[in-house]
């Protein structure tokens, strides 16, 4: 096996999707198969549980995942050590961030750390922020954007960025741009598309409980984009923070259904492991980004 096949394989072990894991590394699906074939045929035994529609790590998979990421971060390491007397600090920064995220948080963010580190180079996984916690404790990134919650994160680090209300957004051609009544009368008559897991739902969760509520949920699902995909359907009202809307692809085609004070804001931030830990280059590179942190100003 070499170094690109390991990469491949800690791509293919994040995403768990063949077809989206070729693109980020401008490969065909088939490539990609045929790189995953050898390293299993290499290791005898299989990597990937491939049984159902979306793939899993297997156990050793699991292992062998451990394995990659200690080898990949080695190699990082000896580069670190070899370029070390020029002053650079050089590696891969990897970053867990929403859709949402990624054109509103991200570029201000990216742009100051281009700037100031140019040799430090980003590895992004997208998906629903609600995993965003899970990714740093699981080590797949070792920061992330998300929601911090009001009493903060055990063993994290945050570094706030902004406020945003949760509110709930209707099709502007469906057939909830007007709604009236109590927050009571309202959730309990109307459509709602909510995330699955999260802050937002569990704010959610708690304020129905606390009012007696019975909510008609017409769908739940995971990442604000997929909950504005279905409003936009006209199934119902989906409740997202309200930065989903006011930029990026989202700004048109959807009205704002304000929550009120019910259900308050999300205090937006970074977050990483409080304690700097890993190989002497990763400790390097989370150092260089505090800098940046606390520089602040990322939203755009």
């Amino acid at each position: 096996m070499n170094l690109f096949e390991i990469q491949a394989f800690i791509t293919l072990a994040k995403k768990l999707h063949f077809t989206k894991t070729a693109t980020e590394l401008n490969m065909s699906p088939s490539a990609l198969s045929r790189i995953i074939t050898r390293l299993e045929d290499e290791l005898h035994t299989t990597l990937f549980d491939r049984n159902s529609k979306q793939i899993s790590l297997t156990e050793n998979g699991n292992t062998f995942y451990k394995y990659a990421l200690s080898a990949s971060s080695s190699y990082t390491d000896l580069l670190s050590k070899l370029t070390k007397d020029d002053g650079r600090i050089s590696g891969t920064l990897h970053v867990y961030a929403s859709v949402t995220a990624c054109y509103s948080v991200l570029p201000a963010f990216i742009k100051k750390l281009t700037e100031k580190y140019p040799d430090i180079h980003l590895s992004l996984e997208t998906g629903d922020p609600a995993a965003a916690i899970t990714a740093i404790k699981e080590n797949r990134a070792s920061l992330a954007v998300a929601a911090i919650p009001e009493n903060g994160l055990s063993s994290m680090e945050t570094f706030s960025i902004f406020k945003t209300p949760l509110i709930y957004a209707a099709s502007q051609n469906g057939p909830y741009t007007k709604i009236d009544g109590s927050p009571q009368d309202i959730l309990s008559s109307v459509p709602l598309i909510l995330p699955k897991t999260g802050l937002a739902r569990n704010r959610f969760d708690k304020w129905i409980k606390s009012r007696n509520v019975k909510p008609e949920i017409a769908a739940e699902t995971e990442g604000n984009e997929a909950i504005l995909a279905l409003v936009q359907l006209g199934l119902g009202i989906g409740l997202v923070p309200q930065i989903v809307l006011e930029n990026g692809p989202y700004k048109n085609g959807f009205i704002i259904h304000t929550a009120g004070n019910t259900l308050g804001y999300y205090d937006v931030g970074f977050i990483r492991k409080a304690e700097i830990t890993g190989s002497e280059s990763q400790q390097q590179i989370l150092r260089a980004v505090d800098t940046i942190l606390k520089e602040g100003d990322f939203y755009e």
